[in-house]
Parts: C-alpha cells; sequence; structure tokens
C-alpha cells in the first residue's frame, strides 16, 4: 500500500508515484553517531538484515554502476563487474556518488536518481515478497516488491553479494 511520505517526498517518492508502483515509507529515528546506516535501518525497524538493502556505487572500466545488496553482507566487485561485462570494478568516490545520485552518503536510493546509471540487484532479493531500501534519506527507508524494484530502476538480477 502506497503511504505518503509525512516528510514531503523524495525523488524516490516521486519516481514510485509517478510509476505507479505500491510502496510503503518507514520512517525511523537516525543516530548521526552511527555509521552502518543499513544495519541501522534493520535494527530500528526490527527487520532481518537480509531483507534490507543497501545502495553503492562502483566504477566499472569507468563507468558507474549501481549496485544493490543486502545490509547483512558486502558487495562482490568481482561478481558485479561480471555482471556488467566489465573487467574490473572499483568502489565509486562518495562525492561522485553523492552528484550523480542527487542524494548524500546513507540515504542513497536506488530510485528516482539525478542521472540513470545501469543497476544490478542482488538476486537474494526474490527470495522476499518485499524489500527495504533508502528512500533518499538517512531514517528513511521504503518497501517495495523485489518485481518493483527491478522495473523502476531497470535493474538486473546477479549474484553481486557476499557474506561478511
Amino acid at each position: 500500500m502506497t503511504k505518503p511520505d509525512a516528510g514531503g517526498g523524495t525523488p524516490a517518492t516521486v519516481a514510485l508515484q509517478r510509476a505507479g508502483i505500491r510502496f510503503t515509507a518507514h520512517h525511523y529515528p537516525h543516530d548521526a553517531a552511527v555509521a552502518g546506516y543499513g544495519l541501522e535501518a534493520a535494527d530500528k525497524l526490527g527487520l532481518d538484515p537480509d531483507r534490507v538493502f543497501k545502495t553503492l556505487l562502483a566504477d566499472a572500466d569507468g563507468s558507474l554502476v549501481v549496485a544493490i545488496v543486502p545490509v547483512s553482507g558486502q558487495l562482490d566487485l568481482k561478481a558485479l563487474a561480471a555482471a556488467v561485462g566489465a573487467k574490473k570494478a572499483v568502489m565509486a568516490d562518495p562525492k561522485t556518488a553523492e552528484r550523480k545520485t542527487g542524494y548524500v552518503v546513507g540515504g542513497i536510493s536506488p530510485i528516482g536518481q539525478k542521472t540513470r546509471l545501469s543497476t544490478v540487484l542482488d538476486e537474494t532479493a526474490e527470495l522476499f515478497d518485499s524489500v527495504f531500501v533508502s528512500g533518499g534519506r538517512r531514517g528513511f527507508d521504503l518497501e517495495v516488491s523485489p518485481g518493483d524494484l527491478i522495473t523502476v530502476t531497470g535493474a538486473i538480477l546477479a549474484a553481486i553479494g557476499r557474506d561478511r
């Protein structure tokens, strides 16, 4: 069910509404002292960390790529490179990530980014009826179905996550 964002909407919620995609907005109090944004979301929302996904940007042979992986694990850069047909992938500079997406680190949503980038969603998302991703602000997550997340981001599915 779509629930309006009481905080006034973000590019992510606007994109979902324009696409007619159902989502649920979840707000939680963000602690500025916490660096693990995704794990904080899972904890504060009482969720299995495998069901909460973080959005990361990587440089794959000179092209920026969005990777969406569970907060319970890490991004496998070799697997991401293979998924997009690149030889090598490295994490993107945080300032570049902010500039290209229009979001701040810790609140980067895979949805409604300023620049549309190739996107890869870890295949474990399909294990759940719904997953949680950043809504575009720290302390704000969106619950969507994996299929709708793929639709709105143009993502491909691949095994790009690994255990910590």
